[in-house]
């Protein structure tokens, strides 16, 4: 009882300057509302973007040229991975559902007055099921379009809206570079990749044709290979890898002129770079947080001077050093978790506004509450410890003269 009416006169104190207990609870306010902001963001944009990676597909692995250990992009100087390492991949690994050899360029493609750049991918019938990828509208490339060099084309959603606005594109032509296409079918829309590409904005077409008529090379860039059930991923992409090895001529120490991904490397390479960010800025709110602490205990410090009279006039009637002690660490602890809350509501309402305005992907969770009242306590405590000991250390007829 003695010490809920000690934290009860502590709070008093408190509410009979109003204006300064403001100013103590300014920083914990910013640096909490900052918290919850970038805490919701942070988690918004992992669940973003891990369901962008869902899109790579949990059973599907991507062998691409280039060496090194760091995710691609492709290295388009490597000239090594050919037509027959896809066709050795889908013949002597097992367990592979599909497989899929695929170049791509980056180009201008013009439809009447209308001109944009895409990316081409010249791609086999096997792609549309190797990336779970289909015709909403049209028909997809056919094995027929690969054998005469056909002219046709698939595109995707950005492509099409962009060359014919709402208007459907089947059997419409466009112009790559200096090739005429006609347009047999438009894809589903995917969204945006795991590093934030338009997946829609492309054309494929006939896996020759591009070869041939349009990049003119022999080699491709990468081979798309849908494996038979998700425990055998790990082996699949050891077996490629030999494969690979033995097919180019690699024995250590040389470095690989390719690289495997698969959906696990590209989900860790997210979680890493979203982790990375979240923990910058977490950390740039906690220094918030101690720049508000510090503020909190030169303002309480300045208010032990100016109540020296109160806490002598205490002293001589009876209270003792730790209830000083006591009712300054609560009002330390009551400035900076009112701070909390009132930061808090004010980071959910800024969160929200921010989804409804821009529309940011936002989570918010336990979590950014957990670690704010958990700063709030350490803040409270440690930056209020100095003023309580300095009140609790003034003798009784010093402070009253």
């Amino acid at each position: 009882m003695r010490m809920f009416r000690i934290a009860g006169q502590g709070i008093q104190a408190l509410g009979t300057n109003r204006t300064r207990t403001f100013f103590m609870m300014a920083g914990t306010i910013v640096g909490i509302a900052a918290l919850t902001v970038i805490m919701a963001l942070g988690k918004g944009t992992e669940k973003q973007v891990m369901k962008r990676v869902e899109g790579f597909g949990p059973r599907s692995l991507m062998l691409i040229a280039g060496g090194g250990k760091d995710l691609p992009p492709p290295d388009f100087s490597v000239t090594t991975l050919t037509l027959a390492d896809a066709d050795a991949v889908h013949s002597q690994i097992q367990n592979i559902e599909a497989t899929s050899p695929v170049a791509f360029k980056r180009m201008p493609i013009k439809a009447g007055t209308a001109q944009t750049q895409a990316t081409v991918f010249a791609v086999e019938p096997g792609w549309f099921a190797a990336w779970d990828w289909f015709v909403t509208d049209g028909d997809p490339i056919e094995a027929e379009d690969v054998a005469t060099l056909a002219r046709v084309c698939v595109i995707g959603q950005t492509l099409s809206h962009d060359l014919f606005g709402n208007a459907s594109p089947v059997g419409e032509t466009i112009q790559i570079q200096n090739v005429r296409f006609r347009i047999k079918g438009v894809l589903e829309r995917r969204g945006t990749s795991p590093i934030g590409t338009d997946f829609d904005n492309r054309a494929l077409i006939p896996l020759t044709t591009g070869m041939r008529r349009l990049f003119n090379q022999e080699h491709i860039t990468y081979i798309r290979i849908k494996v038979k059930d998700l425990d055998h991923v790990e082996s699949v992409k050891q077996q490629v890898r030999q494969l690979m090895h033995e097919r180019h001529h690699i024995t250590p120490p040389q470095e690989d002129d390719f690289r495997i991904v698969s959906a696990k490397a590209v989900g860790d390479l997210a979680r890493g770079t979203s982790g990375t960010l979240s923990a910058i800025l977490i950390a740039l709110a906690g220094l918030s947080l101690v720049v508000g602490g510090v503020v909190l205990m030169n303002i309480l410090l300045i208010s032990v001077g100016e109540r020296q009279k109160e806490i002598g006039l205490r002293r001589a009637v009876g209270a003792t050093r730790r209830d000083i002690l006591f009712q300054f660490l609560t009002e330390s602890l009551t400035v900076t978790l009112s701070g909390m809350v009132i930061g808090s509501g004010l980071g959910v309402v800024i969160t929200l506004t921010l989804q409804q305005a821009t529309k940011v992907p936002v989570v918010l969770s336990w979590e950014p509450f957990a670690l704010s009242l958990t700063f709030a306590l350490l803040v409270g405590t440690f930056f209020g410890v100095q003023p309580a000991r300095k009140a609790a250390s003034l003798k009784p007829v010093e402070a009253l003269t």
